[in-house]
């Protein structure tokens, strides 16, 4: 599978796609998109992976968001088109049935944060900034950014970041939950790879029950995603790799899951 604006590799059960625009703070142009969600659909056939990780090139930036050269000119039919591709991809890492971790190295803007809030995990280097940036340039978050933001850090928050469009750090990004933990830039990619390598020694099974309940439980009532919650419970319960855990701890060693 040949790409050009992206690096995708795979190794010991991990997939990591590397965004590779970085003379253009690997901005999210058509091209761009439609290449990670190629890589996502290549994931989602893959039994063999169990992580994935979504970095970008470079030192300067994870995404600097859409391609701002890209909107010149642009209708309200274009604008949308531009959205809906941006929906699709944040909506293609959310519903991936395999833990998504992003490694944020450097600017996370605009649409690069929205990407971002939609991986699972977030780790940032301590150089990294992040924002919705949008309202600078006359615009408002278009891939989910004025819905996601606002479940990690409530409506008043997400409504000073919107409306300024000023730039929080890492440690604020820490703080406030938009990113999980923060590390030194020169430690990032392998704190990111030892993350997804834990993840892969987990049930796959119970992370992606566990995935899409978290994930529908945020839309819901709390009755139906506790109903949705015994459902799930029953399921993983019926897996060999249930079996499996439970044997390994009165064995006293590790488990070996194999994800049914």
């Amino acid at each position: 599978m040949d790409f050009k604006f992206i690096i995708y590799e795979r190794s010991d059960q991990i997939a990591t796609i590397t965004l590779n625009r970085p003379e253009a703070l690997n901005a999210f142009s058509k091209e761009v998109i439609e290449e990670v969600l190629q890589a996502i659909e290549d994931i989602k056939q893959d039994e063999n992976v169990r992580a994935v990780i979504l970095t970008g090139s470079g030192e300067k930036a994870f995404s600097a968001g859409a391609d701002i050269k890209a909107m010149k000119g642009m209708n309200a039919l274009k604008a949308r088109e531009l959205s809906l591709m941006g929906e699709k991809l944040c909506c293609s890492l959310e519903s991936l049935e395999k833990p998504v971790i992003a490694a944020l190295n450097g600017y996370a803007l605009g649409g690069g944060l929205e990407v971002a809030m939609s991986c699972d995990l977030r780790i940032a280097s301590e150089t990294s900034r992040m924002g919705q940036t949008e309202i600078n340039i006359g615009l408002i978050p278009g891939w989910g950014g004025t819905q996601r933001l606002t479940r990690l850090v409530g409506p008043g928050k997400a409504k000073e970041m919107v409306f300024t469009g000023k730039l929080v750090d890492a440690k604020t990004a820490e703080q406030l939950g938009i990113v999980n933990m923060v590390v030194p830039a020169d430690k990032l990619r392998e704190t990111a790879r030892q993350l997804a390598l834990e993840l892969v020694a987990k049930a796959p099974v119970a992370i992606k029950v566990a995935k899409a309940l978290i994930n529908k439980g945020a839309e819901i009532s709390l009755d139906a995603a506790l109903a949705l919650e015994r459902e799930g419970f029953g399921v993983v319960a019926s897996t060999e790799d249930l079996q499996e855990g439970v044997a390994a701890f009165t064995e006293k060693r590790k488990p070996v899951f194999k994800g049914r």
